[in-house]
Formats: C-alpha cells, structure tokens, sequence
C-alpha cells in the first residue's frame, strides 16, 4: 500500500476521513478528522476506537455495530450511526466505511468518511431530536441522507412523533437552510381557504378580499415548503395541489399572471396514503409525487429505551429545571406505553414537575393516566378504580391519540358531541 498515494487521496477529501488497516490502525488521516477530535491521532500507532470513542477494544465490544466487520462479512462498502466523543462532546455521525483492495482484490483497508449530524444528540440539547435505540438511529440515517438531496420527503408516523422536528432537521441541514420553512398546515382548510393561504389572492378576488394578499408558496420561494397532514386535501385541491409541484407554476386566487417558485417539498401525515389511495380518497399520481423518500418515524413504544433521556431532555427544558427524577420514576415512565407519543411525554414530564411538592419528583408525582394505566388495560385488573377515574384516564388518552372531527368522535364514543364537551370540561381537557 503505497502511503503518500493514500494520503493524498484522504487530503481531497473535504469530510473528516481516515484510512486503517484490517487491525483498525489509523495510515492517514485529514485535517478536518484532526479537528473535530480531542484525541491526537498518532498515525501508524492510534487505532479508530481510541480516537472516536475511547475506547481500548472495537466498537461491537462496547453494543455498537463495527462497520470494518460489516465490510469483511459483506465485501462491500457499509454505513452506520455512531455517536463519537469530539470536540463539541457526544456527537452523531453518519460513518461510511469503504473497503480497499489491492491488485489481487485482497482487502489492505478501510476509507472511513464521517459526515457530522448536527441534529440529533444522544443527551439533552435545546432544538435536537434526543435518542440513542436503534430505530431512532435508522431514522437519522435517511434523513441525513434525504437532507443532502431535493428529493420530496413523505413523513409516516402516529401523532406526536415529532413529524415537524424531522421536517425542520431536513431543512436546516440542506442548502436551503438560510431560506424560509413555511408550514402549511392542511387539516381543517377547506377548498376556497386553502388555495387562497397557498397561492395568495388579489384585492377584490372574492367578498372580503379588501387587500391583495401573498400564498405561503411565494412566502417559501427559495426554501422548503411542509404540508403537514397532507393527506387532509380536499380531493378537488389534490389536482391543483400535483400542478403546482410538477411545474413549480401557479396563479393567486382572481390572478391571472403566472408565477414562477423555487422550493422543496416535505410532506407529513399520520394516515396511511396508500389506504386512501386504495379507497379513492387519495390521487395515485400525487401520492408518488410527494412520496420521493418516505421516512417512518418509529413511536415511543418502539424505541422505549429513549423514554429516560428525552423525559431528562424535558425536565431541562422545563421551568422547574432544579427540580430531579426520583429513583424509580424514570422506570415507571419506561413502563408506560405512551400512545401520544413524545408529545404527550412532554406534556407527562411537565405537569410532574407542576405535581411535585419537592424537588425530587416521585412515582406518585406522575400524572393519573400513567398511574392507572396498568389498572385500566391490564387483563388482571388488581386493583379497582372509580368510574370517573376510569372516564377520566380514557379521554385524556382519546384527546391524545385521536384526531377525527369531534362530531364524528362523539358518534364513535356514543354519546352526543354537546355531551362530549361537557366531560371534557368537567375533566379540564382539551380536543384540538
């Protein structure tokens, strides 16, 4: 293997880059992997897990997938997400770790490149996704992949997954990060109001348009347009909704001038597309339009092994930030199965705080749904609870996990919607 070759090779490469052999010991390296670790790297001598993780053994010693060992059993080029000990503390980045063969095809080493995700953290940081299980790291793996490109991002996940979180990375880690986001949020929009906050209208376009008015697309021109809950379109806008993203052309409500715009498309529901598209609710041709790279945000239930250190993350960010979790309290959070998501663990951790009296917060501090939780589905129920409690603990989980029209929700709980809201007043609850 000849070195300087190497070297030079490593020097054109603009991301952190290092080349090792099959004994995991560092040949060459670049000025930008000598910066972003506090570790000298000592070349013939440091191995890579020194320097990235400090650690004395491979990364598949320590619960990590080894991406040299995928290399070896694959005979191709592999990636991973690890979280590295830089300059900036624990950081992820996304590895690709190519394997090097010489004339023979005889592999000599490894070209590991780095590209630093800067948001998302494996401990609390204000504005980042917090996670550290592994489908919580597959998930940052195609969004920093979907990040670099144009390509339009369809977003999949049950209600407060953090869908607008994700839409916000991608942006902020593409070229058009210094452009606007624009949200529009499409539920409850019906046809007339919906193209008129998408593409504008002129004075006088309709009764009560007294000014001209820019669309949300013109507001978003050169940045990144997300449509959340996409999937609430009316099926007439559908049709003007695939123009408008195929051509990048439209005209505000009463105009008759078309207008050019630049933007990048991320969409998000919690619906799925293709069971509207099945039942005729959904246009074929749009769904395969928005859904360039779809991405699944997993639920809390999927990776419960973040619970404690995004419940941590919110107690940070919560006005009562001295107070502290008891021994035990995180582990009960753990058990509890959190149908609304990560929303309703912030919202979890903030009315703990509220609850407790100390500054350590208790089991008995968590909030009813989370208490009674085990008494309400368990198939064994040890312990009997009122009738109210149990109404109580059920709409809380109903405001936090549905999101149909309340006249519909009311027909789907038998009762009356005026009933309705009279239960949820009386519980002090909200159904937005």
């Amino acid at each position: 293997m000849n070195i300087p070759i190497v070297q030079a090779m490593i020097d054109s490469i603009e991301k952190p880059a290092i080349f090792i052999n099959t004994q995991y010991v560092i040949l060459a390296v670049n000025e930008a992997y000598r910066e972003i670790y506090e570790t000298e790297v000592n070349v013939g001598k440091s191995r890579c897990f020194e320097i990235s993780h400090g650690h004395t053994s491979p990364c598949d010693k320590h619960g990590e997938d080894c991406p040299i060992q995928q290399c070896i059993k694959t005979n191709r080029t592999s990636s991973v997400v690890h979280i590295h000990n830089t300059e900036r503390g624990n950081t992820y980045c996304d590895i690709i770790m190519k394997p090097v063969k010489d004339a023979d095809g005889i592999t000599t080493g490894f070209l590991e490149i780095l590209d630093k995700i800067d948001f998302a953290a494996a401990e609390s940081q204000a504005n980042k996704m917090i996670g550290g299980s592994a489908p919580f790291k597959s998930m940052l793996t195609k969004i920093n992949r979907a990040a670099k490109s144009e390509i339009a991002v369809l977003l999949h996940g049950e209600t407060g997954t953090g869908k607008e979180l994700v839409a916000k990375a991608l942006h902020e880690s593409s070229r058009r990060a210094e452009k606007p986001f624009v949200v529009i949020e499409c539920t409850g929009l019906n046809e007339n109001l919906f193209e008129s906050e998408l593409f504008g209208h002129e004075k006088g376009a309709f009764t009560g348009a007294s000014y001209a008015k820019k669309g949300l697309i013109e507001i978003a021109n050169g940045g990144t347009v997300f449509f959340d809950e996409i999937a609430d379109v009316p099926l007439s806008m559908q049709v003007k909704l695939l123009r408008l993203l195929e051509t990048q052309c439209y005209r505000t409500v009463g105009g008759i001038k078309q207008r050019k715009v630049d933007f990048r498309l991320i969409c998000a529901s919690h619906k799925n597309l293709l069971d509207l598209v099945a039942n005729g609710e959904f246009r074929k041709d749009l769904y395969y339009r928005i859904a360039g790279f779809p991405i699944n945000l997993p639920s809390l239930s999927e990776r419960t092994e973040d619970i404690p250190a995004l419940a941590l993350h919110f107690l940070n960010q919560s006005e009562l930030n001295h107070k502290r979790f008891a021994p035990g309290t995180l582990t009960r959070l753990a058990q509890y199965s959190f149908p609304g998501n990560i929303r309703e663990l912030k919202s979890v951790v903030e009315q703990a705080t509220l609850l407790a009296n100390e500054d350590s917060i208790g089991i008995e501090d968590l909030p009813d749904q989370v208490l009674l939780e085990d008494k309400l589905y368990s198939p064994e129920v040890k312990q009997l609870v009122s009738l109210e409690q149990a109404e109580e603990v059920y709409l809380q989980h109903v405001c936090q996990t549905q999101t149909m029209p309340i006249d519909q929700l009311a027909e789907s709980l038998g009762v009356s919607t005026r009933t309705l809201y009279r239960k949820l007043q009386r519980y002090g609850l909200k159904y937005d």
